[in-house]
């Protein structure tokens, strides 16, 4: 038996799994693109994607526009599967990156670290481009279907929840992050359970995605036992030939061990789990990193009291040079021993759900 399909309205991926947003870099129009091919869905990072546009510095609204334009159109030339972009409410350029993502006609926006309440706002008429929140409780599924009903008559298509052992900044408190009651699978609960009503009022199925920590088949098949859509995976596909980072990030990956992976206070407010290394040591040593903000890319970041820039250190990190940044991954890294195709990691995946069905 195959896994079921993940339909969010009239978009309906092959194989249940969305292949997580990740900047700066990360994910790129080669690894969305190579997901895609393969049935899942694959999604384009959109913090600092114009790092590489020669004017990134003087004009940058302009720069990551041009940028994305550039990594959906291509993404498209390599596929015809389904494509998302990942757009994280804290950037100060969401507007510009939502309505740029929708006239290239994306299929899908993810929408994260912070509540999207106006995103429906940006759609046009005629538009099929789809709205998942990326949430972290009951609670915010709620005052997001309220405020969208309100504003826009319009409900989401589907949510990510996001739970502890996810990579890259986290939308919890750090006492929260070993809490059981926070775990994954019971979060998952919480949202279906948020979500049944609002299904019920308008008579749209809204599916729920779990996503942060997911590794196996046998994680796949668990949490779809219950109740959920599909899952979203992150760290499994940096460790692939066609993920957009440098090779010395994957490696990263692949040398870390299960005491590597840190909890980190980013600069942006939130709680970031990464892989340790020197530059993260220096830090929490009290050294600093000094910088210009040359961006001022998310509302929270106080630049001001920072020891280092996160969007250069993460950009300096995707580009090999992890003296000078560090490398995000979620709680499971230190299983993984080898960069292998999208195609045989799907195929991986597949086999071990089929054997955790029987």
């Amino acid at each position: 038996m195959n896994l079921p399909t993940l339909k969010f309205g009239d978009l309906i991926a092959r194989v249940p799994i969305i292949q997580g947003g990740m900047g700066v870099g990360i994910s790129l129009s080669g690894l969305a693109s190579a997901v895609a091919n393969e049935g899942g869905i694959g999604v384009i990072a959109t913090p600092l994607i114009g790092m590489n546009e020669p004017d990134i510095n003087s004009n940058y609204l302009e720069a990551n526009i041009r940028a994305l334009r550039k990594e959906i159109q291509k993404a498209k030339s390599m596929t015809k599967g389904i494509l998302g972009v990942n757009i994280m409410v804290a950037l100060t350029n969401f507007a510009d990156l939502a309505k740029t993502a929708i006239e290239e006609k994306i299929d899908i926006i993810f929408s994260g670290a912070g509540l999207p309440l106006a995103l429906p706002k940006y759609l046009k008429e005629g538009v099929k481009t789809k709205l998942v929140p990326i949430v972290s409780s009951g609670r915010a599924v709620k005052t997001i279907c309220k405020r969208w009903l309100s504003k826009f008559d319009y409900l989401p298509d589907g949510f990510v929840v996001e739970g502890p052992k996810a990579g890259g900044h986290l939308g919890f408190k750090p006492d929260q992050l070993n809490d059981p009651d926070f775990a994954l699978e019971n979060l998952v609960k919480e949202v279906i359970a948020a979500v049944k009503p609002f299904e019920n009022e308008k008579k749209k199925n809204i599916p729920v995605i779990a996503a942060g920590g997911i590794y196996s088949g046998d994680d796949i098949y668990n949490f779809l036992k219950m109740g959920v859509s599909g899952v979203q995976m992150g760290t499994r596909f940096v460790a692939t030939h066609e993920c957009d980072a440098s090779i010395e990030f994957k490696q990263a990956y692949i040398d870390a061990k299960k005491e590597d992976v840190v909890i980190i206070k980013s600069p942006v407010g939130l709680p970031g789990s990464a892989i340790r290394n020197l530059f993260i040591e220096d830090v929490s040593n009290g050294k600093k990193k000094p910088f210009k903000c040359p961006y001022h890319c998310i509302s929270t970041c106080k630049h001001k009291d920072s020891p280092y820039c996160i969007a250069l250190a993460l950009a300096n990190a995707k580009r090999g040079l992890l003296e000078d940044g560090f490398a995000f991954a979620g709680k499971n890294v230190y299983r993984i021993n080898q960069i292998i195709s999208v195609k045989e990691l799907m195929n991986t995946l597949i086999r071990e759900y089929k054997q955790a069905l029987k």
